[in-house]
């Protein structure tokens, strides 16, 4: 069953998250199992909501890719992170790729 994945990382910048993103380049080289990925900032940080195929390919996603270009990145502390089940999803028709 897909999983909405919340993470909330206080501190993180945009230069940051576009330097693992570069790194992690998911949007060139798919995860196994990530299937919806927003993100955006407040006050406090980096917020993130994502659908995946289950806890596991996101947990095997972190460990294998975004792990090591994050601490290549020099972020500290620990993001919260939090997993809901899937209830419904909807892609406005037209909506594709990153911007």
């Amino acid at each position: 069953m897909a999983v909405v994945m919340s993470m909330r990382w206080a501190g993180v910048t945009p230069e940051q998250y576009n330097a693992v993103r570069d790194a992690v380049d998911w949007e060139e080289i798919p995860s196994a199992g990530g299937q919806v990925h927003v993100a955006w900032f407040d006050e406090q940080g980096l917020c993130v909501t994502d659908v995946w195929e289950s806890p596991q390919a996101f947990e095997a996603f972190l460990a294998q890719r975004l792990t090591p270009a994050v601490e290549k990145a020099g972020i500290a502390g620990t993001p919260e992170v939090s997993f809901s089940p899937l209830h419904r999803r909807f892609v406005a028709p037209g909506v594709s790729g990153a911007e």
